[in-house]
């Protein structure tokens, strides 16, 4: 059972106040600047509280200080890294419900995602206290004698973090826990839509750090629009950016890492799709149709967004999912017996219009149709209905990737038709099949099969756990976070040999005479 106190309540005990200095250190909070963002919740259009943006100077200020602070986290044996890390996993334990509260607030996410949001958090600490023991390299042997030769990693510097709306606390702990424990420190530039999230995580592990007496500068924090983040990716000082949004964004994020020989670790746009074939279990099959593609209001980059469906089933599957969507239940994220929240704000409503607005006028047809909420409970202009639509692969807007609950039918005939269609989009992020005929799906799994980063049988595109490295190909950036050896992108790499003879033996036979 979730606490049955307020978002007021919530926002006290997380420190977040009705005006906040935006830009921080650790424990320290800097507040020049006179702009500010404004956060408005699209649940009901109150205005939740204020920001500063980050000046320039005190940009300058931030990073200097995150540069003192490396010189001296980079020296910490990883496995007390580690042990920071667990207790920073012990204090999102303690503030999970109001955080998922905030969470669920400022973005409009279920209450149900707000908090398991923040459990992903937990789990990433865990995950990255076990790995601050495993930063292994490797030994090879020498063809020298007398020799020994090995690779090993060493902290990168200054990571900055680039975060999405979507996923306000979630994806900055994935790439920070990891970076950490690495012995790299952090710059968070989150999304402007929802700035009080990164306030209240601030405070969170600032305590902890604060507690242990260890400099500041670990953990930075920023916060305002695209040119804040542009100072970020074009600042030498910061080896690592990565960062998560359209994938728009981001071939402006790695034009200009890449033109200073930077690393960019870039989680992009995703157009998931899911192959339903006739041997699938369709009970199993519609649960995880029905999540994925109405999930965080279709505002997730593994939501389900096109649905590929044998044409011995198509009708079947199209009618279920009819009967399914008009059990749907709209509104306030905070009444956990609502399963569709808000869009994030009016430009998401209009783009969602533009879409459906869209399919009709390039042959689509609507079997469940869209529209924009009004009434009591949806004063924010921002509820939408999920819609469905029957389409083909090859529309302009079915290409696209729009943040929104809309989910496209396509037909198919074969197996290799349908994996065709389900590689046939610009993104590359996640896919999924429905099936229960081992050929299907080691053809799936195969190299003649799905092009994408992740591919999963018999669950749906959305739900990625901790333990396998997360990202995409193609134009979603090529990235990879969380789990696996996803650590190896935040630490740079050395080999190393060690001469313990009493000669030199030079390369290809080359003698002095000394």
């Amino acid at each position: 059972m979730t606490e049955q106190y307020g978002i007021k309540e919530a926002l006290e005990i997380l420190g977040v106040k009705e005006h906040n200095a935006g830009v921080s250190t650790g424990s320290e909070w800097l507040e020049a600047g006179s702009d500010k963002l404004t956060s408005v919740s699209p649940v009901d259009a109150a205005t939740i509280g204020t920001v500063t943006v980050t000046t320039a100077e005190e940009y300058e200020q931030v990073v200097q200080k995150a540069q003192e602070a490396f010189l001296q986290w980079r020296l910490v044996p990883a496995p007390k890294r580690g042990e920071i890390v667990r207790q920073i996993g012990l204090a999102l334990r303690e503030y999970k419900e109001p955080l998922g509260k905030l969470v669920s607030y400022e973005m409009g996410k279920s209450l149900q995602e707000g908090l398991g949001e923040v459990q992903e958090m937990i789990d990433i600490c865990d995950f990255a206290v076990g790995l601050s023991r495993q930063l292994y390299g490797l030994t090879m042997a020498s063809e020298r004698p007398n020799h020994r030769m090995f690779e090993q990693y060493h902290p990168l510097g200054v990571v900055g973090i680039i975060s999405s709306f979507n996923f306000p606390v979630a994806v900055w702990s994935w790439n920070s826990m990891i970076a950490w424990v690495c012995g790299d420190v952090t710059l968070w530039k989150p999304s402007e839509k929802v700035p009080l999230c990164s306030i209240a995580c601030q405070n969170i592990v600032a305590e902890v750090f604060r507690k242990n007496n260890l400099p500041e500068g670990i953990s930075c924090l920023i916060n305002g629009g695209r040119e804040v983040g542009a100072m970020m990716t074009a600042d030498k000082r910061v080896p690592l950016v990565s960062a998560t949004g359209s994938i728009r964004m981001g071939k402006e994020v790695g034009k200009v890492v890449g033109a200073r020989l930077g690393r960019a670790l870039l989680e992009l746009g995703g157009n998931n799709a899911i192959i339903v074939t006739e041997n699938a279990d369709l009970q199993m099959a519609l649960n995880g149709i029905l999540f994925g593609a109405v999930g965080t209001a279709g505002q997730r980059c593994t939501t389900t967004r096109r649905l590929i469906i044998h044409e011995s089933i198509y009708d079947e599957v199209k009618n279920k999912l009819k009967n399914a969507y008009g059990q749907l239940k709209i509104g306030n994220p905070l009444d956990e017996a609502n399963h569709v929240g808000p869009l994030i704000d009016t430009a998401a409503v209009q783009m969602y219009q533009n879409a459906l607005e869209a399919v009709v006028q390039q042959g689509g047809r609507m079997v469940v149709e869209g529209g924009v909420l009004e009434g009591p409970g949806y004063e924010s202009g921002c509820y939408v209905k999920p819609a469905i639509a029957e389409v083909e692969n090859h529309y302009p807007i079915v290409q696209e990737e729009t943040f929104a609950p809309i989910l496209y039918l396509i037909k198919y005939k074969t197996i290799e038709e349908a994996i065709a269609y389900q590689n046939g989009v610009v993104q590359g992020l996640s896919s999924a099949i429905m099936t229960t005929n081992m050929r299907e799906m080691e053809l799936f799994l195969s190299p003649a099969g799905s092009d994408c980063g992740i591919a999963n049988v018999n669950i749906g595109t959305s739900g990625a756990e901790i333990g396998g490295a997360f990202g995409g190909e193609k134009e979603t950036g090529g990235g990879r976070e969380s789990g696996s050896d996803a650590w190896k992108i935040y630490m740079r790499r050395q080999t190393n040999t060690v001469n313990y003879g009493t000669d030199i033996p030079l390369a290809q036979g080359i003698k002095f005479e000394l």
